[in-house]
């Protein structure tokens, strides 16, 4: 998809990964003072009504059912990664988790694209060494052989995220807010499915509804601004761009909450955020 200016698909995917890591930030925030299914369904529900506000004032036409299929595929896994990176953001580090969620998010997207138009180049070989050597990284905590807590929810957020962006990209070009709302609608019916299977609290009482409230916000600013990144141009570099998003996450976690890390894991978190633009150069 995307026959569009580089221009537009740089701009629109830095305004995305601005988005989504503020997004990542007020939902991690969100979950460590409620349950992660409260932050999810309260920021989907808001989200879903923020977008299906956004198409009506655009006057988007009905899309077609296959649009409304890939977008409701992209809305389940998406949902599950973000349900699994918001509790990752919650029971371990915002510096941890947001990096390694990016790369494996970046590098789905990126082998999708080598599959259909070939092999990556000697810059992209070197971004997946890079990547893993950060992951790796990340994962060693001083005196003990256990990964840092949050580390596996990161992978499997990162696979969600990766899977979210291949989907959506099969969205036609001229439509944008009715599939992101049909894939909104599909990850809030997946959420609650599970949540009541499970016997999970899934209303966020009334004092977190404004911090919950600007997540789902700026979660629908960061798909919004993805799917006109990926529609502008390349898959690849929407993708690459918008996973920027763990640096703002970094910087307002380092900022307003004082987190530490260990050298050695800082040093893991530069190389998973310098892999990132690297394995789409």
């Amino acid at each position: 998809m995307g026959n569009g200016t580089g221009i537009g698909a740089a701009g629109f995917g830095l305004i995305a990964a601005l988005s989504w890591g503020t997004s990542d930030f007020t939902g991690g925030v969100a979950a460590k003072r409620i349950p992660v299914f409260a932050v999810m369904a309260g920021s989907y529900s808001i989200g879903l009504v923020l977008l299906v506000a956004l198409a009506l004032a655009r006057g988007e036409s009905a899309p077609a059912p296959a649009d409304l299929a890939w977008a409701a595929a992209a809305g389940v896994v998406g949902g599950g990664g973000l349900t699994a990176h918001y509790r990752g953001l919650a029971v371990g580090r915002m510096g941890v988790v947001a990096p390694v969620a990016a790369v494996i998010g970046t590098a789905i997207p990126v082998l999708f694209g080598a599959v259909a138009e070939g092999l990556p180049g000697g810059a992209q070989m070197a971004g997946f060494a890079l990547a893993l050597i950060g992951v790796w990284l990340v994962s060693r905590r001083a005196g003990s052989g256990d990964g840092p807590s949050g580390l596996g929810l990161a992978v499997l957020a990162g696979l969600g995220f990766g899977s979210f962006f291949v989907l959506i990209d099969r969205v036609s070009q001229d439509a944008v807010f009715w599939p992101l709302a049909a894939a909104r609608s599909a990850s809030l019916i997946a959420l609650l499915a599970v949540a009541l299977a499970n016997g999970r609290a899934w209303r966020p009482p009334r004092h977190a509804l404004g911090i919950v409230a600007l997540a789902g916000v700026l979660d629908v600013g960061g798909n919004t601004f993805f799917l006109l990144a990926a529609q502008a141009g390349r898959l690849d570099v929407a993708s690459v761009l918008s996973s920027l998003y763990p640096a703002i996450t970094v910087l307002l976690a380092r900022g307003l909450l004082g987190e530490h890390i260990a050298r050695w894991q800082g040093m893991g978190i530069v190389a998973a955020v310098i892999a990132v633009p690297l394995i789409a150069s």
